[in-house]
């Protein structure tokens, strides 16, 4: 991108008052910049890495490391063998919001799973007893379960089908819904990739309601007492706090967690406890992230596992 454009400074403008923000914010997607690469060991740590790392945040999980500009982990022997799963630390930021979850957790459901990040970072958080990954675009299978292969997650299994066929098959069941939503993708930018079209209003609408269709469907699936984890990597307030806001609304069931460890940046455009990272904080390329709990009373519903046989694209137990 050569120059900002009208819909990106109207954005902008709706994301900042602050000039000098607004002005950081349009160089870095104007004149994006390398991110450091970032690995998630599925694996204990070696006691000497092979990388370089940086210090890392107060914040960041133990089983993360961002890494020094120039270091290449996917070429690494490591990376083959699944030791770890390369990732933007973007993703690390959103999924981070499940480390304020206290309780066990027994099945974790990822409605929008491709290509796996999130879920390997849920997997190796909170050890569940099972792991249920959907994707609903034919052509994301693929890499998805090469990775959850590759990286020996299990017990998980990968099936694919529109949303809201779970929300009518496993109704109450899963202590976790993951809803890493489809988005305009405006943050690919800021990793100097291409996003046509992912300022414009009709796009972002569209978005919108394809999102509040799937963490409507997704809201169902979540136990009582469970929880349900939204997340974008997109900046548009209409894609973000705007569908949180619509979701609490119509489910005042759920009632929105506060994530103390990332207290420092809680959106300043709700009082929604939720969560923003820009790419002019160098750390990634962008993310939006909320939690939220089933307020309910009650017991998760028991999923027949080979009642759903016809389903699994892939299962590891």
């Amino acid at each position: 991108m050569e120059k900002p454009s009208n819909l990106l400074l109207k954005v902008t403008r709706q994301l900042f008052t602050n000039v000098e923000e607004q002005t950081k914010f349009i160089d870095a997607l104007v004149h994006p910049q390398p991110f450091a690469p970032c690995i998630l060991w599925c694996q204990d740590k070696p006691e000497i890495s092979p990388f370089s790392v940086q210090t890392p945040t107060h914040w960041q999980p133990h089983f993360v490391d961002r890494l020094s500009l120039g270091e290449k982990p996917g070429k690494h022997s490591l990376h083959e063998q699944g030791s770890f799963y390369c990732l933007d630390f973007s993703s690390v930021f959103s999924a981070s919001v499940l480390l304020a979850i206290p309780e066990s957790i027994s099945m974790v459901f990822d409605m929008c799973a491709a290509p796996g990040g999130k879920s390997v970072f849920a997997w190796r958080a909170l050890k569940p007893d099972l792991l249920i990954t959907n994707e609903v675009i034919g052509k994301r299978l693929g890499m998805l379960i090469s990775n959850l292969k590759r990286c020996q997650i299990k017990p998980s299994g990968v099936v694919n089908r529109d949303s809201s066929i779970f929300a009518e098959l496993l109704p109450a069941s899963s202590n976790l819904v993951m809803v890493d939503a489809p988005c305009t993708g405006q943050s690919l930018l800021a990793k100097n990739e291409k996003a046509p079209g992912c300022f414009h209003s009709t796009s972002i609408n569209k978005s919108a309601n394809r999102q509040k269709r799937i963490i409507a469907n997704s809201a169902q699936v979540v136990a009582p007492q469970g929880y349900l984890a939204y997340m974008t990597c997109t900046y548009s307030p209409e894609e973000n706090e705007q569908v949180c806001e619509w979701f609490l609304e119509r489910f005042p069931h759920f009632q929105a967690v506060k994530v103390d460890h990332l207290s420092t940046f809680q959106s300043r455009l709700t009082s929604i406890p939720c969560y923003r990272m820009f790419p002019q904080y160098r750390l990634g390329a962008g993310a939006f992230t909320a939690l939220f709990k089933n307020a309910m009373e009650g017991d998760a519903k028991r999923v027949d596992l080979e009642s759903m046989s016809a389903m699994w694209r892939y299962r590891s137990m």
